[in-house]
């Protein structure tokens, strides 16, 4: 009686610490992802809602060039790419000749093998900490059969009017503007990319870049409900109506997120939304230049309308200019130069 009294003890503890550990794994097995979770999709600040107020006199002009600059590359010249090096090369000329227009002095990134490509680069040189690199970019080229108006045209153009609304001001971090070629297929991270060429340059000669944006898709909006699509698990902490701009960060850009979106958020009546997510859970994060700078270590946004998963004249014949909300587009510039204005004023 006594011996097998002893194994109900032992089998009772046994039983206890099987129970304890069974619960130990299943709040590992929520917290943690529920942490990371949170850490994921939480931002600083409440994103916009409600009716915007009139666009004053400065945005309703960022409106028009907006226009006359997607119409241009997506309308006057169209599908342009290495088949197309004609388009392809008139896109970069335009580029360029609106840098020098602004005031600017451009200078190229000329690479390639068999073939050669050109990235646009215009500096705004800082003062105090002129060391410090905040990159602004956006790719010109397009995919085969579409006039590219949203992809991106509208990046372009909103990188282009970033440029020219901080001309003639003074910061002490450098702003680096470039027009990259070569983001889409099939030069996607090879070494014809003119994103990750210019990452790996960067990188190569020690330069200080403390932060990217690349402005990938600005100008497709609805407020059709169900209009607003995500990869999975997403579509549960988001929004369904296509009505907001998006900051995409990976782990280790969280900090630039964090500070980019309160910043915006301060600054813009427009709404938006935050995600620093794990490449490797969700790779649709990589998917623009910005993929090249996390390469090679450098802190890097996208700033997008989602493309694919909102826009159906993503990558096809229907991606044109009618399509885009200019007035939308210039709430959303305006605000991304605020906030490069406010990075670029920091020591």
């Amino acid at each position: 009686m006594h011996i097998t009294g002893g194994d109900n003890k032992a089998d009772s503890h046994l039983m206890k610490d099987f129970i304890i550990n069974c619960i130990g794994i299943l709040l590992i097995l929520v917290i943690v992802p529920g942490g990371m979770l949170y850490f994921a999709v939480h931002m600083p600040g409440e994103s916009f809602t409600g009716m915007s107020p009139e666009l004053n006199e400065e945005q309703q002009l960022l409106a028009e060039n907006l226009s006359v600059h997607v119409r241009k590359l997506a309308e006057e010249i169209g599908e342009r790419h290495h088949e197309l090096p004609v388009a392809l090369e008139a896109a970069a000329n335009y580029i360029e000749n609106n840098f020098i227009q602004t005031g600017y002095q451009p200078y190229l990134q000329v690479f390639g093998e068999k073939q050669q490509f050109r990235n646009i680069v215009a500096e705004l040189y800082g003062n105090a900490s002129a060391d410090e690199i905040i990159v602004v970019g956006a790719h010109y080229d397009t995919v085969w059969m579409t006039p590219g108006a949203d992809d991106n045209a509208s990046g372009v153009a909103g990188m282009l009017e970033i440029a020219r609304l901080l001309k003639d001001r003074n910061f002490n971090r450098t702003i680096r503007f470039v027009a990259f070629a070569n983001e889409e297929d099939p030069f996607y991270f090879t070494g014809n990319m003119g994103s990750l060429y210019h990452a790996k340059r960067a990188r190569d000669h020690g330069e200080n870049i403390v932060a990217m944006f690349s402005l990938e898709m600005l100008g497709y909006y609805s407020d059709v409900k169900g209009s607003q699509l995500y990869p999975r698990p997403l579509i549960w902490f988001y929004p369904d109506k296509a009505k907001f701009i998006a900051f995409i960060g990976n782990l280790p850009s969280h900090s630039l997120l964090y500070d980019t979106i309160g910043l915006f958020r301060k600054h813009t009546h427009f709404p938006s939304e935050g995600l620093a997510a794990p490449e490797a859970i969700i790779p649709d994060v990589r998917r623009s230049d910005h993929s090249a700078f996390w390469s090679v270590g450098y802190p890097a946004l996208m700033v997008t309308d989602t493309a694919g998963f909102r826009n159906p004249g993503y990558h096809n014949v229907g991606d044109v200019p009618r399509t885009l909300d200019y007035e939308k587009m210039a709430r959303v510039v305006d605000g991304l130069g605020k906030v490069i204005e406010a990075l670029a004023d920091q020591e």
